[in-house]
């Protein structure tokens, strides 16, 4: 099986806050991502744009972009839970089910850290072994292709790094994305009442998850945590 660790690595950074040690590593991870054999060749393409784009830009600019990209609206929000289970308070006994799941593998979060962001999930995956990050990496497909999808059509190039992790998986890539991004980039305009929308979405499943139906307490089902290494 393809060992994909380092990748995982690399687009946990491509999505995280830019700050300049990512600035630093965009050469090497243009690199590492253009020559990947487990990337279809529309994928490195889309992934290479996004590199070329934030390699383009000042910093603040990116941090500016960033904010407005991800943290309006459920749809694109990297916070994984957020798609299972919105703001109801099953999402914190999930993410203390998913926090220990890190700490039993030797992950431990920094102050301020959320076990449900993405880039924390990708970096949990890049020091697992290649079947088990495959197989958890599947797990998360639906809200994966949700994501991307939602960036695509709001027209941020933002959508390959989320959208590579789809054949990473084993699953189908992502349809027709460059397309959309081309089009939305230049005929869709994001208003209040469309972000609203997007906060009401249906919640996906995660890890086996579902999202609640009612406020009754409902139990989180996750894969078998393994012991320390």
């Amino acid at each position: 099986m393809e060992d994909n660790r380092l990748i995982f690595s690399m687009l946990g950074a491509l999505l995280d806050y830019p700050d300049q040690t990512l600035i630093v590593a965009l050469d090497e991870i243009r690199t590492a991502l253009a020559g990947h054999p487990g990337l279809p060749s529309d994928t490195r393409v889309a992934l290479i744009e996004l590199v070329d784009r934030l390699s383009a830009r000042p910093l603040l600019d990116l941090q500016e972009d960033y904010v407005e990209i991800f943290d309006r609206g459920r749809a694109t929000s990297l916070y994984l839970f957020e798609h299972v289970h919105g703001e109801s308070r099953e999402r914190g006994q999930a993410m203390v089910d998913l926090l220990a799941m890190y700490e039993a593998n030797g992950l431990f979060l920094g102050a301020g850290e959320l076990p449900d962001y993405l880039p924390v999930f990708l970096e949990f995956l890049s020091h697992e072994t290649p079947a088990q990050a495959h197989a958890l990496l599947g797990e998360i497909a639906d809200i994966s292709r949700q994501i991307a999808t939602s960036l695509a059509e709001r027209g941020t190039p933002y959508f390959a790094a989320v959208a590579a992790l789809l054949p990473l998986a084993g699953e189908a890539p992502l349809a027709n994305a460059n397309t959309t991004v081309s089009d939305a980039a230049t005929t869709r305009e994001i208003d209040a009442e469309a972000l609203d929308r997007e906060w009401q979405e249906e919640p996906v499943s995660f890890l086996g998850a579902q999202a609640p139906l009612s406020t009754a307490p409902q139990p989180i089902q996750f894969y078998d945590k393994r012991p320390s290494r």
